[in-house]
């Protein structure tokens, strides 16, 4: 209850500050900063976006990391509205299918260009792990892709997109939370948003300033809990277990 009431006070705090114009600083995370470029480079061959907000269902344990992914959907279908480049999103669960066309659709009129959506640009090619696979590899192959997005939660099929989006030369941005798979990310993308990354794409792509202000609270929230968690390992250490009965209580 104690860290709930210092997470909600950290977050509320940095929000107002936010607001009164003192907005947290962001670091430059390289992924983001070249997602307008991959869009440009796509529109400059002719070829169509594609992306992929993970795998798994948006009622799982990985909702978070769907949920991210089908944030920073928004922001590409935005920009690829703005470059009138077509887009290409496939999801594998029912349950994300029509968030994800809502977040296309909601992107395209900030984009400028409205009249570019059309519900066949999010398909859904099936929900087994290997179809989905196939699926999304025959769509890059056969629309020979110049960018491709994958930020969600992945699993076996990580590998097996991110070397397929590469084989067809398209600039990959790859993103997700799931440590197994972060490395087969790494060796087959150009760039990788590792772990928390793909949270804050959001605040990062937006500007928001609530948003960048909420960011920070968490931030500040982490540092108290890995502050803890030393504080406790040197107490237990030298034989004090007042930080244990105290965390147990």
């Amino acid at each position: 209850m104690l860290m709930l009431l210092f997470a909600v006070g950290a977050i509320w705090y940095f929000m107002q500050r936010a607001r009164r114009g003192q907005v947290p600083t962001v670091r430059p995370i390289a992924g983001l900063q070249a997602t307008a470029e991959a869009v440009g480079r796509a529109t400059e061959m002719g070829r169509p976006v594609f992306y992929v907000p993970g795998r798994t269902e948006i009622n799982t344990a990985g909702a978070a990391q769907t949920l991210a992914g089908l944030e920073m959907l928004g922001y590409v279908a935005e920009l690829s509205a703005r470059y009138e480049v077509p887009l290409r999103t496939a999801v594998a669960a029912p349950t994300v299918l029509p968030v994800a066309e809502e977040m296309v659709r909601q992107g395209y009129p900030r984009g400028g260009e409205p009249g570019l959506y059309r519900p066949e640009v999010v398909p859904l090619p099936s929900s087994a792990q290997v179809a989905f696979a196939a699926g999304c590899l025959d769509i890059m192959h056969r629309e020979k892709v110049g960018a491709a997005f994958l930020i969600g939660e992945f699993q076996a099929e990580s590998l097996m997109l991110a070397e397929g989006a590469a084989q067809v030369g398209a600039i990959v941005i790859s993103g997700t939370a799931r440590t197994f798979q972060i490395p087969f990310f790494v060796v087959a993308s150009d760039y990788t948003l590792i772990g928390e990354e793909i949270f804050a794409a959001g605040a990062y792509l937006s500007g928001d300033r609530d948003r960048l202000g909420g960011l920070a609270g968490q931030d500040w929230t982490k540092i108290l809990a890995v502050a803890l968690m030393l504080v406790g390992a040197i107490l237990v250490t030298f034989g004090q277990q007042a930080i244990v009965r105290f965390l147990s209580w």
